[in-house]
């Protein structure tokens, strides 16, 4: 007996010498459901050498209702870890961006260049600049357009961070103008709590635009409609013409473009809770996020045109109708498709002399020029 005693103890002190900081490894690595199976099949092996130590297994019938037993308790996390590499390979709008083919002055960049010399070249302090992801293509056209060439700009001058990001940047002094969507209304709390006026220049128009898998058969929905699917009032698909299923309508993070976007188009009429999705912290932790865009059958997003069709080019996705207008660059153009707004260069009263210089050259003939043959519709046509 004491044998066995000390077997058990020697493989307990074993399978946590061992297994612990495994667990802990996966847990920085890994998706949580990954770690939950690697912990289960632990425990399991752990008990069946226990068993196997004590010589349980000494009739069929035991041996039977172990395995039993045992297939029951993996089957939960196989599962899990099934349906997490099922979403993995989804569809998504948010990381399939390479963002290093648009630094400036990098070899082999996808920088949209001016077909002339530029009317303008700064000198001096270069003005330090972020803004959305969406518009990054396009305001490093305009560096190279008028910055003196230095492939050292990243990071240090040329920044890329997500609309909040930028808006703490240029509130809070550390960049000289930011290129995004117009604030949020806590964003615009904020500016006015530190007393700051943001200076809003419009440089061109955008398409605000929703997004199904290829094969859903909706290919349009009215304003009245995606209210309805934001509000949570309209939760099948059939409710608005197509598939029998449930709507799976994502949303973005609060003070982003898009979210600020949707808030807007809601106008009065509340949003519905957003899913969210549990995200394994560094430390092993467990926090809450807003749920990206996965790309289910059923699944309903929101982005801006030229993010989804320049940058992302997502063949799996298919962009929706509103009122019947396509969220084409003529109907922006136009005034036709429903859902357009202006996006702006932002400053918060910078000292930096080469802001303004710029901001008056982007809105010139050839700057907006420069916003036409990146992608997007100027401002000065979209008010023609």
């Amino acid at each position: 007996m004491m044998e066995k005693i000390g077997s058990i103890v020697l493989l307990t002190i074993s399978i946590l010498f061992f297994g612990t900081p495994l667990v802990f490894l996966s847990m920085l690595f890994w998706h949580q459901s990954y770690v939950w199976l690697l912990a289960v099949a632990i425990v399991v092996i752990y008990i069946l050498f226990i068993l196997k130590i004590l010589q349980f297994f000494k009739t069929t019938r035991r041996k039977q209702v172990t395995a039993f037993i045992m297939v029951g308790i993996i089957i939960v996390p196989v599962v899990l870890a099934g349906q997490t590499y099922y979403e993995s390979k989804l569809a998504t709008v948010d990381s399939e961006i390479n963002i290093w083919a648009y630094h400036p002055f990098t070899e082999d960049n996808q920088v949209v260049q001016l077909d002339e010399q530029s009317t303008l070249t700064l000198h001096g302090t270069m003005p330090k600049m972020d803004g959305a992801t969406a518009l990054y293509p396009l305001y490093t056209a305009f560096v190279e357009a008028t910055y003196p060439e230095n492939p050292d700009y990243f990071k240090r001058t040329v920044m890329v961070n997500k609309t909040p990001d930028a808006y703490q940047n240029v509130m809070n002094h550390k960049v000289d103008v930011i290129f995004a969507a117009g604030p949020s209304e806590r964003q615009l709390k904020l500016a006015q709590q530190k007393n700051i006026e943001l200076n809003m220049t419009p440089i061109g128009k955008e398409a605000f635009v929703f997004f199904v898998h290829k094969n859903n058969p909706i290919d349009n929905l009215t304003l009245e409609q995606v209210r309805g699917i934001y509000s949570g009032e309209i939760t099948n698909w059939s409710q608005v013409g197509g598939a029998n299923e449930k709507i799976r309508a994502f949303q973005r993070p609060e003070d982003s473009g898009s979210q600020t976007a949707l808030q807007r188009l809601m106008e009065d009429t509340p949003i519905m809770t957003a899913e969210k999705r549990d995200v394994v912290t560094g430390m092993g932790g467990i926090i809450e996020e807003v749920a990206q865009y996965k790309n289910y059958k059923n699944a309903l997003g929101y982005t801006f045109r030229y993010y989804s069709t320049e940058m992302v080019r997502n063949d799996q996705i298919k962009l929706l109708s509103i009122e019947g207008i396509a969220p084409t660059k003529e109907n922006i153009r136009n005034n036709t498709y429903p859902i357009t707004s202006e996006f702006y260069a932002i400053t918060a009263g910078t000292s930096n002399d080469n802001t303004e210089k710029l901001i008056e050259w982007i809105l010139s003939p050839q700057g907006q020029a420069l916003v036409e043959k990146v992608g997007y519709v100027p401002v000065d046509e979209a008010n023609k």
